[in-house]
């Protein structure tokens, strides 16, 4: 009886997505607006007050937009909210995201 023949398919096959230039990063954000995302697990209620008091002492003028902004990015309505969440981000004029994921 012959042994069985299989084809292989190698595991480094080419790459099929494109590469795209990162933005650039902010000098500074002092007078930047930070828009929080959450997934609403792990403590983000209790982390994003410490990491805004922070932030607010460290750079004059920054302001925040606050995840209940945005929505559950981890919940039943995921899909909805990161469909729009290029859109969102640009009518609240952020200039960075501040995400924060549960453990």
């Amino acid at each position: 009886m012959a042994e069985p023949t299989y084809e292989v398919v190698w595991p480094l096959g080419k790459s099929r997505y494109e590469l795209i230039p990162v933005a650039k990063h902010l000098e500074t954000l002092s007078d930047k607006t930070l828009c929080e995302l959450w997934d609403w697990r792990f403590r983000g209620d209790e982390i994003f007050p410490i990491i805004r008091e922070a932030l607010a002492r460290r750079f004059p003028g920054v302001g925040f937009v606050d995840y209940n902004v945005f929505g559950d990015t981890h919940g039943i309505k995921e899909a909805e909210v990161i469909e729009a969440l290029p859109r969102r981000l640009r009518e609240n004029r952020c200039d960075a995201v501040v995400s924060g994921v549960g453990a």
